[in-house]
């Protein structure tokens, strides 16, 4: 039953010509970067959906670059592109800089450090065929969808983020500040010219500015595991830049 459902996706994927191009932006991920481009892979390869992903690093100082140069000769420059910057600047210009080099009519954006596991991009692109969704996200806050290796304290300051932003922005969806989405690709561009905010608000300014475009959303519950090597990038200053960022967006939208 499997074969025959992945050998159907192969034959409508082709017939559409539809193509997924998967952003992953890096810093200082030298030793997660070759799971996550092996998942990815593996999932895309049994799936049968055409695809590609784009590494963006930004001037990692632990050697990422030289890992993902070795990942582009084991699988392929048509599957591994590489372009990188001089230095971090930022998440949402990662992925202007990202999308300027897809090729894929979908976009998906997710994180390098193993948070997000390829094996739900079938089921978000499942999810965006069945009501042609603009905008597919993984939400860790309905159905079977959760948090792993996060302390307790971690846990209450996103579920209280999440439930403060639904209350004043009413956004449509379940999870804001997750960063694991599919897009159509001119959705996202349209989104990217409209969002004004950096860093971790930018995410949910995405969700946001998508309710007022009226783009129509999916949602697929995902896990979401703490990172297992390197340093979280998450710090007092983001938490305050989130709250910032809230607070500007309650009173523009």
């Amino acid at each position: 039953m499997a074969t025959t459902t992945t050998r159907r996706n192969v034959k409508a994927d082709e017939a559409s010509g539809d193509k997924y191009s998967v952003l992953l932006p890096t810093y200082n991920e030298r030793d997660n970067l070759p799971l996550i481009v092996w998942l990815l892979v593996k999932y895309f390869g049994e799936s049968g959906y055409n695809y590609e992903i784009i590494i963006i690093d930004d001037g990692s100082p632990d050697g990422t670059l030289e890992v993902a140069e070795q990942l582009q000769k084991i699988y392929g420059s048509d599957k591994i592109l590489l372009r990188p910057r001089e230095k971090k600047l930022g998440l949402g210009t990662a992925y202007i800089h990202g999308m300027q080099h897809a090729s894929g009519n979908f976009i998906i954006i997710m994180d390098a450090d193993l948070s997000h596991h390829p094996k739900f991009i079938p089921e978000f692109i499942r999810k965006q065929k069945e009501s042609n969704f603009d905008i597919v996200s993984g939400t860790r806050y309905i159905g079977n969808g959760g948090v792993y290796g996060w302390d307790l304290k971690r846990k209450l300051i996103s579920r209280g983020a999440n439930f403060v932003t639904q209350v004043l922005l009413r956004p449509g969806a379940s999870d804001l500040t997750g960063s694991f989405r599919l897009y159509k690709k001119e959705a996202l561009q349209k989104l990217i010219e409209k969002c004004v905010s950096k860093g971790y608000v930018f995410q949910m300014e995405m969700i946001v500015r998508a309710r007022q475009l009226n783009y129509t959303i999916g949602e697929v519950p995902i896990s979401f595991v703490d990172r297992v090597y390197g340093e979280s990038k998450l710090g007092g200053n983001e938490i305050v830049s989130f709250l910032k960022g809230l607070l500007t967006l309650f009173a523009t939208t």
